[in-house]
């Protein structure tokens, strides 16, 4: 018998053939020779509609579908990397997405864009829920038209995510505000403590400050825990970090919930030599540049990843999956994760240019070595 790939032997064994005519066909004997039997193996398969379309992988032939994402800071840097994942995801899976909402944190153009989406027939919705109210009502319209939809990066509050959405798909946000307190808990045993929020009351910030105030009250030691608005102007944000650490000397830790706070908590302990004059810890969250350089040179001990990429890769893998199969695979609470990233840990981030964490737009392969770090 002539050598075939065991691929092509299995194949023939499938055949619905006698014995003799599938060893003929093995041995390329008869009217058959192995190239032709594995043509023809081919050329059978061409039947299915999925692989004489190019579906993706052993998926079915669908519609191109459209899923359309609601953000409420849609041109902010930190969901660069969440569009490439949705961008990745809709490639992979043969299907599109459009990112809209607002610029601002504008509920209402949220709302709008919405209702827009709704109207337009989209094929699944991935929503950023940061006000428990606005979306209940258009939530459950998009549900009454057979739209499935999901909340991402932020889902309500903590007692009440806001919508009849069929599951979240982002970072615990209390749970990670719990952490990051009780991280400087490790190292604080008093004193006074000051947590900045660009926008009290935002839905996707706010229960991380409220998580981090209940993880002081709950140490029990004398810690004195003070939340700060700054503004979602990062400028804006930094002078009035900058003239309460003034008014403030002798704090004892500066913590923040949101990007630009974090960054101008770095950078407000640099321009005064905070650790000189006792402060004991400072941390945050997210990965911007200027985080990530203060973080290397210890002005900041810790800030949070929360992995937007994967924010935008699995809604659409959940809107897909769901649609796929008529809403049997329903979507599923996920959460994205809670890394620190520290002076032990920061080189990759800051090393490494990847679409994966924003930095860079390219498809490429992220090589690694050496030992995974663990517990």
């Amino acid at each position: 018998m002539r050598d075939l790939h065991p691929t092509v032997e299995q194949a023939v064994e499938t055949l619905p053939l006698n014995a003799l005519t599938r060893r003929r066909l093995l041995r390329g004997t008869g009217l058959f020779s192995s190239a032709l039997a594995a043509s023809a193996l081919l050329a059978g398969c061409s039947d299915d509609p999925a692989v004489a379309e190019g579906a993706p992988g052993n998926f079915p032939r669908t519609p191109s579908w459209k899923f359309v994402f609601v953000c409420h800071v849609t041109t902010n840097p930190f969901f660069t990397p969440t569009q490439y994942g949705a961008e990745d995801a809709c490639k992979l899976l043969g299907v599109q997405f459009q990112w809209t909402g607002s610029v601002n944190s504008v509920v209402a153009e949220m709302v709008d864009a919405t209702n827009t989406a709704i109207s337009a027939k989209a094929d699944g919705l991935a929503l950023a829920v940061v006000d428990k109210a606005a979306f209940r009502g258009p939530v459950d319209q998009a549900l009454d038209a057979g739209i499935p939809v999901v909340s991402f990066n932020a889902d309500g509050a903590r007692d009440d995510p806001g919508t009849n959405r069929l599951a979240y798909i982002g970072q615990g946000l209390y749970e990670s505000g719990y952490e990051l307190g009780r991280r400087a808990l490790t190292v604080l045993d008093s004193g006074e403590v000051a947590g900045f929020i660009a926008t009290p009351g935002q839905l996707n910030i706010q229960p991380r400050i409220d998580g981090a105030q209940q993880a002081f009250k709950d140490s029990g030691k004398p810690v004195t825990f003070t939340p700060i608005a700054t503004n979602a102007d990062v400028t804006q944000g930094l002078s009035i970090i900058d003239a309460y650490v003034q008014g403030h000397p002798n704090l004892a830790g500066l913590l923040a919930v949101d990007a630009g706070s974090t960054q101008s908590v770095g950078q407000t302990v640099a321009k005064y030599k905070l650790r000189d004059r006792g402060l004991k810890v400072a941390g945050g969250f997210d990965l911007v540049p200027e985080t990530l350089a203060s973080v290397k040179n210890g002005d900041l001990d810790y800030t949070i990843d929360q992995q937007p990429y994967l924010q935008g890769f699995l809604p659409v893998l959940a809107l897909y999956l769901y649609k796929l199969t008529g809403g049997l695979l329903f979507p599923t609470q996920t959460n994205t994760g809670l890394l620190f990233v520290t002076k032990d840990n920061v080189d990759p981030y800051q090393s490494t240019k990847t679409r994966y964490e924003g930095s860079d737009t390219a498809v490429k392969l992220v090589e690694r070595s050496g030992p995974i770090a663990h517990g």
